[in-house]
């Protein structure tokens, strides 16, 4: 059955009133909103709504609050972006603007933001090293046989690891296998720069094979373990709404969110799209089904490195939320700019 207009005004008031209040919403709240209809016509269509599935009542005098169901709909149909204020607009970007140094710190900052402005939990992905191209690679010498591999990337993401180094190769060596690396990896993308390239290295890198292809392989071990790096903050944001004052219900959305792995494949998998709204049971982490998880991807040089998001309650303020989340998607896409002017 097809909602006509007046249902459709009926439900989205419904799920407004609910995202404010988290209280059942009465027919006769309504009526007294301003609303066209007496209380009597809102709650006969109230009770067709709820025959539809997209209204319940918890108790058998209480009002009625919005299914999974009335989200997805509302979510996709009914909600337009919310403005954000200019005070909100200059908080987001003075987040961005006071921690530009280095990339861990733009992560703690995009996290931090997210949190604070919405009063959600925010998870921040790394950006994915492996799609950025190699711009340049320095080896340094530390103590004797440990060098730091440096790796700098055309999005400005660092990456360093210590490596192990051959009794007979000096810091000239050192220099002039970086410079010679450089020279014939630049631009190539990193998921490419392994181990199978050995064979095309020729040359004065033919002379250290061994070294370079084990440089390579530590090099691409790193990266896999740095790319999973997932920054959370806020995660007791979520013990404020009433949802979560049951205490088994909480531990088991903290336990979730602390499993990093999982909110990596999350946002991994959400790093292809530009938005994504998952609801409910739509989540595959069984401790996320009882919330919303809104996400934003970001890009570097029109590739898709990485993704960052918000989780809340059900009732979440999604035309907010989306809002922020495009907000912060500008402006860390000009810090990542702001690296590869700077390199």
């Amino acid at each position: 059955m097809e909602l006509d207009q007046r249902k459709l005004q009926i439900l989205r008031a419904i799920v407004d009133e609910y995202i404010l209040s988290a209280s059942p919403v009465g027919s006769k709240a309504l009526s007294n909103s301003g609303m066209k209809w007496s209380s009597a016509t809102i709650r006969n269509e109230m009770a067709d709504l709820e025959t539809l599935g997209y209204l319940a009542q918890p108790h058998t005098s209480a009002g009625r609050i919005p299914s999974e169901k009335a989200y997805r709909l509302y979510v996709d149909q009914m909600m337009q972006y919310a403005h954000l204020s200019d005070g909100e607009s200059k908080l987001l970007y003075s987040y961005f603007r006071e921690h530009v140094n280095g990339m861990d710190a733009v992560l703690r900052a995009t996290a931090k933001a997210l949190s604070e402005i919405t009063h959600y939990t925010a998870v921040v992905m790394m950006p994915d090293i492996g799609v950025n191209r190699l711009k340049h690679l320095q080896l340094i010498p530390l103590t004797t046989g440990k060098a730091l591999a440096v790796v700098v990337t055309d999005a400005g993401v660092s990456q360093n690891t210590v490596i192990d180094v051959p009794a007979d190769i000096g810091p000239e060596e050192l220099d002039r296998i970086s410079k010679a690396i450089t020279a014939r990896f630049s631009d190539r993308r990193m998921s490419t720069v392994s181990s199978a390239l050995i064979r095309e290295l020729g040359g004065e890198l033919s002379e250290r094979a061994d070294f370079v292809e084990s440089l390579l392989l530590a090099l691409c071990e790193n990266q896999s373990r740095d790319s999973r790096m997932v920054e959370l903050s806020g995660a007791t944001n979520m013990l404020e709404y009433p949802e979560y004052n049951d205490v088994s219900k909480a531990k088991t959305f903290l336990a979730t969110v602390e499993q990093k792995d999982s909110m990596y494949r999350m946002l991994k998998k959400a790093s292809n799209m530009e938005f994504t709204v998952t609801i409910g049971s739509e989540n595959e982490q069984e401790g996320l089904q009882d919330c919303s998880v809104v996400t934003a991807s970001y890009r570097v040089n029109g590739t898709p490195v990485g993704s960052f998001g918000v989780i809340g309650p059900t009732r979440m303020d999604y035309a907010r939320v989306l809002s922020i989340l495009k907000n912060v998607q500008s402006n860390l896409s000009t810090v990542l700019q702001s690296f590869l002017k700077e390199e």
